[in-house]
């Protein structure tokens, strides 16, 4: 139900929705791709073992999540 009404909004609006699996998108590096869990130390804190980089997890995990619908809708052009 949810997904049906989220579609509609975002069709209404002149979006789409492109579903992506989240797994380790708050524990991979968007800067060197390496994956870990020690890459989040905390909740909120993204900090890198391989490379340094370091930004809030949520900021991480969005752009992760971001960045495998852009994959996705690239690879699958309507």
């Amino acid at each position: 139900m949810f997904l049906t009404i989220r579609h509609a909004k975002a069709e209404s609006a002149g979006r789409e929705v492109i579903a992506v699996a989240p797994r380790n998108t708050s524990r991979t590096c968007p800067a060197c791709g390496h994956t870990a869990k020690e890459n989040r130390p905390t909740q909120e804190r993204f900090h890198c073992v391989a490379c340094g980089h370091h930004a809030h997890a949520d900021t991480v995990g969005a752009t992760k999540v971001l960045r495998a619908g852009l994959v996705r809708r690239d690879a699958n052009p309507a």
